[in-house]
């Protein structure tokens, strides 16, 4: 029913988790995974940019959407889990408070957490340079954002409330999501403890796992090809 393009990034992550939690929850939709390898380039093929004109993943493909017309294709990955969640009523809330509550956290996340950390990630772990000026600049920005966050886990069980919801699968993948340039979580009790909840989740466990499944090279260090395509950075000669 649902083509899923995807590679196992923090914004592929996402959608793996909202259709592994809808089928935990029984609203379960039937997804085929296309890998779009973007270490080879697979982000800028013709037949994937007229589903994703932005040549970015995740996009998706739904064959037999509720209107009972044609496909419908959305890119974006904060647009994927609205249309997900709307269309099996599932995870974004019953009435109009609780959606504004998921949604602004929603672009939260898009606008804010998402951009900055990978900020921080490029220049702590892939930039060719070491400029000090911006490794600084984005892990305030990050901390900064983990700051916001924590303080508004607490006497939360998720961030909209008690309920598990689209805004916790959009924040969860970007939370300390590099590796190779660790944050520290220590002054962040309330992150850790949500975190935690959510790792332990069946729904998580099998999202993660498709990781490996789809990309047996996950975590490697990037060529030179790779780091072209995804950045631009030409191999010094």
């Amino acid at each position: 029913m649902i083509d899923l393009y995807y590679w196992p990034t923090p914004n592929g992550h996402k959608v793996t988790l909202l259709l592994e939690e809808l089928a935990e929850a029984g609203a379960k939709l039937e997804y085929a995974i296309r890998p779009v390898d973007i270490g080879k380039g697979d982000q800028f093929e013709a037949d994937f940019l007229a589903i994703s004109p932005n040549n970015k993943m995740p996009a998706i493909v739904d064959h037999a959407p509720v209107d009972g017309g044609a496909p419908i294709s959305v890119f974006e990955s904060g647009a994927i889990l609205l249309y997900l969640a709307n269309r099996t009523g599932r995870f974004f809330g019953d009435d109009v408070r609780r959606k504004v509550e998921v949604n602004q956290w929603l672009m939260w996340q898009m606008g804010g957490l998402g951009p900055m950390t990978g900020q921080y990630g490029h220049f702590h772990v892939y930039a060719p340079e070491d400029i000090a000026y911006a490794k600084t600049r984005y892990a305030n920005e990050a901390n900064r954002l983990l700051g916001v966050l924590d303080r508004r886990l607490s006497g939360r069980a998720f961030v909209a409330g008690d309920g598990y919801t689209i805004a916790d699968m959009a924040i969860y993948p970007w939370v300390n999501a590099y590796d190779k340039a660790p944050i520290d979580m220590a002054p962040y009790p309330e992150i850790r403890r949500w975190h935690a909840a959510i790792a332990v989740r069946p729904a998580t466990q099998r999202a993660y796992a498709l990781a490996k499944q789809v990309n047996p090279e996950a975590g490697k260090p990037m060529g030179d090809e790779e780091k072209r395509l995804l950045f631009g950075i030409e191999p010094k000669r």
